[in-house]
């Protein structure tokens, strides 16, 4: 007897988590070293990546890349985790460095933001032997010359106007790995995804919204005598 149902498992403790939205699993996906990746979280909060059910993170943040950051995410991540490693304020040798310590520390890829020029790109797949990732921001970046710098990944992050760029970038690299930003309802994920994206990444609510709605049940909870 063949059975083709799947079975699930929540637990009494963690079922509370940051679940990404499941029209997600609609992509067709990336595979990277066997594992298929279809969601892709956008955090470098611990607590959250400790308590997620996204295929993968992406740990991108507005300072200088440091390894010490990267050995946080690691500790608590169960997942593949893919890390900023500049390009934009940081650049050159220092995101040479970076990724090949991220590298080192278990990262499944690494990212470059929109600036950085191709020869670092170029550079940096000298030196690593995992997914390099650029950054586009506009379908009037130079994509070619990123593509032909040696990078494995394209991802769009252009706000509102992601479906649009993903799908310029669909007509002019057929077959090229795209992951993008979903935005914040299953209308635009799958807008996102209709327009040629493999991955979709996904920003969670922060702390303090998830935190707002436990207290509020505590307080009504109280407030009614429970």
């Amino acid at each position: 007897m063949e059975f083709r149902t799947s079975a699930n498992y929540t637990g009494k403790l963690r079922n509370h988590m940051v679940a990404v939205p499941e029209c997600i699993s609609e992509c067709g996906g990336i595979r990277i070293f066997g594992r298929l990746l279809k969601s892709i979280m956008f955090s470098t909060d611990v607590a959250t990546i400790a308590n997620t059910n996204a295929d993968a993170v992406i740990a991108v943040y507005p300072f200088t890349p440091q390894p010490r950051i990267v050995s946080a995410v690691m500790s608590v991540a169960d997942m593949p985790v893919f890390f900023g490693v500049g390009g934009g304020f940081t650049s050159g040798l220092r995101s040479v460095n970076q990724a090949v310590a991220a590298e080192n520390m278990g990262a499944i890829g690494v990212v470059l933001n929109a600036p950085v020029p191709p020869e670092v790109l170029r550079d940096i797949k000298r030196h690593v032997d995992i997914p390099v990732v650029a950054t586009i921001v506009s379908s009037e970046q130079d994509t070619d010359a990123r593509i032909e710098a040696g990078i494995d990944i394209l991802n769009v992050a252009a706000s509102t106007s992601t479906p649009a760029v993903v799908a310029r970038l669909r007509e002019r690299h057929p077959d090229f790995p795209i992951m993008a930003t979903g935005g914040p309802s299953d209308e635009s994920i799958r807008a996102t995804i209709a327009a040629g994206a493999n991955a979709i990444t996904y920003t969670p609510p922060d702390n303090g919204v998830l935190l707002a709605e436990i207290m509020r049940g505590h307080r009504e909870r109280y407030l009614h005598g429970d």
